[in-house]
C-alpha cells in the first residue's frame, strides 16, 4: 500500500509539472509580451481646395475625422475571450483632455498584411488649449474586440501611435 501511494504520489508530481501553464494550448499563451517596434510616419499630402462630393439633393457631407494619433503606447496586450480576444492598449497623451479614445485598424476588413494585423492608437483633443500635467493624468486605455474568425492567420498585432508602436506576436 506504501509503496503504490508512493508511486501514485511521485506520477501526480510528475504529470502537474508537464508544464500545462505553457502549453500552446492554454489560451493565455496565445500572445506573448509586446515590445517596441519603429513607426513609419507618413505625410499626406490634402488639398483644401477641393471640394467635397455629395452623394445626393439632400445628402449631407461625411464629418471630417480630426482625431489624431496618441503621443505614445506604454502597454499592449491581448486578452483571450469565448468569443476572440480583446486587443487592449495604454498610452499617454500629449496634455490634459483627451477624448474619444479608439483603436483604428489600418485595414476596414481586418484582415492581415504577412499576418500582422496593424491599428492606429487615435485621441481628440479639446479645442481650447489644456494644461500638459503629469503622466498619470493623461494616460487613457481602449479596447478593441476581435472575433475568433479575424484572428486567423493573424501571427502578431501591431498598434501605432505618434512616436512609438507596439507589437505582440502570437506563440
Amino acid at each position: 500500500m506504501r509503496i503504490s501511494l508512493a508511486i501514485l504520489l511521485v506520477t501526480s508530481l510528475a504529470v502537474a509539472s508537464c508544464g500545462w501553464r505553457e502549453s500552446r494550448v492554454n489560451p493565455r499563451n496565445w500572445f506573448g509580451n509586446s515590445r517596441a517596434v519603429a513607426v513609419e510616419t507618413e505625410q499626406v499630402a490634402v488639398n483644401p481646395l477641393i471640394p467635397a462630393r455629395r452623394r445626393g439633393v439632400f445628402a449631407r457631407p461625411e464629418s471630417e475625422d480630426l482625431s489624431v494619433p496618441i503621443a505614445t503606447i506604454t502597454e499592449l496586450s491581448v486578452e483571450p475571450t469565448n468569443t476572440g480576444a480583446i486587443i487592449v492598449a495604454t498610452g499617454v497623451a500629449e496634455r490634459q483632455g483627451p477624448y474619444e479614445v479608439r483603436l483604428v485598424p489600418d485595414n476596414d476588413d481586418l484582415t492581415p498584411e504577412d499576418g500582422v494585423l496593424s491599428f492606429s492608437f487615435r485621441v481628440l483633443y479639446p479645442r481650447k488649449g489644456s494644461a500638459a500635467g503629469g503622466e498619470f493624468t493623461r494616460t487613457v486605455r481602449d479596447g478593441y474586440s476581435i472575433s475568433t474568425a479575424d484572428l486567423d492567420g493573424v501571427r502578431a498585432i501591431r498598434v501605432a501611435a505618434a512616436r512609438n508602436a507596439l507589437e505582440t506576436r502570437r506563440r
